[in-house]
This record gives C-alpha cells, sequence and structure tokens, in this order.
C-alpha cells in the first residue's frame, strides 16, 4: 500500500503536472475511439500495450475476457458495451486474449472450479463453447499448446458472441463498426491479430490499416425483398488444422499462429 501511496504523488507531481490541458479537456467528457475487451490479468496493461494517452481507450476487463451471450447474464459487460456502442459512439472494438491466461487453464479443470471457486465456475461456463471447440477440434493438443489455442480460439468465440447483442449486429450491418481479434504474449510483449483471409493469427500490417472514419450508410428506402444467399464454399467449411508443432510459432519464430477459423 505505501508503494501505491507513493505513487499517487508521483502522479501528481509528474504527470499531472505537464498534462494540465488534457485533463481539463477530459473533465467535460471522454471520447475514447476504441473499446478494449481484455482480461483482468495484471499482467496485461491494455495502455501500455498500445501506447495510448488517458481517455483514447474505454475498456471492459474480466477474467478470460468474455463476453457472454446476449440475454445469457445480467452481468456489466452487456450494459458496458451497449454505452461504449450508443452513448459513446465507439466504432471500434478489440477482443484481446493472452498468452498463459489462467481463465482458460480453468476451462480444463472445471468439475475442480465448481468445488473450490464456485462463482469462477459460474462465469467460466460462459465460456464452455470455447472449452468444447477446442475438445473436438485439436484432440491431440496438450499442455501449453492447448492453453495458448484455447486463448486464440476464445478470442473468437467472444467475437461471436459479441454479435449476438443487437446494437452490435445493427452498427455492423450499417458499415459503423469493425471487430478485431488480438493475441499477446507476455514474454515477448508480441501482438498478433487475427486475419480472416488465412485463419490465422499474424502480425498487424500497419501499412494496411485505414484511418479514415468509418462512416454511416445512407438508410435503406423503400422495403426490399429479403432473400437467402446461396451458401459459399468458405461458409460451409472454415476448418483449418492447427499447424504448429510446437510453441516456437507462438513464441516468436514465425509471424502466425493458424486456428480453425
Amino acid at each position: 500500500m505505501k508503494k501505491l501511496i507513493r505513487g499517487l504523488d508521483k502522479f501528481k507531481q509528474s504527470y499531472v503536472a505537464t498534462h494540465h490541458d488534457l485533463l481539463e479537456q477530459l473533465s467535460h467528457g471522454q471520447k475514447p475511439r476504441v473499446l478494449f475487451i481484455c482480461c483482468s490479468d495484471s499482467r496485461v496493461d491494455p495502455t501500455l500495450i498500445t501506447q495510448t494517452e488517458v481517455g483514447e481507450l474505454f475498456v471492459i476487463r474480466n477474467a478470460g475476457n468474455i463476453i457472454p451471450p446476449y440475454g445469457a447474464a445480467n452481468g456489466g459487460e452487456g450494459g458496458t458495451l451497449e454505452y461504449a456502442l450508443q452513448a459513446l459512439d465507439i466504432r471500434q472494438v478489440i477482443v484481446c486474449g493472452h498468452s498463459h491466461c489462467g481463465a482458460m487453464k480453468g476451462l480444463l479443470k472445471l468439475n475442480k472450479l465448481q468445488a473450490d471457486m464456485p462463482l469462477v465456475y459460474d462465469w467460466l461456463k460462459h465460456a464452455e463453447s470455447t472449452r468444447r471447440l477446442v475438445r473436438d477440434t485439436y484432440p491431440h493438443c496438450e499442455g501449453d499448446e492447448l492453453v495458448e489455442t484455447l486463448v486464440a480460439e476464445n478470442v473468437l468465440v467472444q467475437i461471436d458472441n459479441l454479435q449476438t447483442y443487437p446494437v452490435v449486429r445493427s452498427r455492423l450491418h450499417q458499415g459503423k463498426l469493425k471487430i478485431y481479434g488480438w493475441i499477446y504474449n507476455i514474454e515477448n510483449g508480441e501482438v498478433l491479430t487475427y486475419d480472416e483471409a488465412t485463419h490465422s493469427y499474424i502480425k498487424p500490417d500497419y501499412q494496411s490499416i485505414a484511418e479514415s472514419v468509418l462512416e454511416d450508410r445512407n438508410p435503406i428506402e423503400g422495403c426490399p425483398i429479403p432473400y437467402t444467399m446461396p451458401q459459399t464454399a468458405l461458409q460451409t467449411s472454415l476448418q483449418t488444422s492447427l499447424q504448429t508443432s510446437s510453441l516456437q510459432d507462438w513464441y516468436g519464430e514465425t509471424d502466425t499462429f493458424s486456428v480453425s477459423g
């Protein structure tokens, strides 16, 4: 606690003293550009990882960076998500998992958690889709590779869960929202982003990222006749095999980490 109190003094003397204008501006309201959903793990610091300033990120943190499907829980995640998109008009969302995630390790021993930490057990049940997907899709994964595969797939499951929320579906349909999946490696500070085209996590390509603000689409005039899109080969089979023979692929030897998609 003494360290924290000393930190308060240092914050006032060093940061506040040199950021008067920013803090004054923030006192009149916030305008974050990104909703950052990540784990409560103390080793994960969104502003440190992204080198952003106070006021730039709106953050949801919990064990396992989990967003329960719409209507599945009455916790703060849904309300915070709705506020971020509707009230703050945030148009970019990042779901960020991380290496060595304790919540993902907990998914592998749910029965023990039910006895020892029933509230944690109840919470992690919201990630049951992740556990089942990995168990059925990667039957030969074990140890650390299994945990890191859970981390990677869980990000995609939570992105799917996000899209069950009416405000998310509406804004995606209107072209007002982009959702990104990241995984952060604690050991080396590497961040990989999910690439839908290759169904893998790759190093971000900064040159290909458009900085233009997402533009609203005009409302559709009249009432178009609904039709059913033919299912494409991509829709019917997005599964690709996990090609990592060892954790070297995630820990710096290559720029990608493949998942089932």
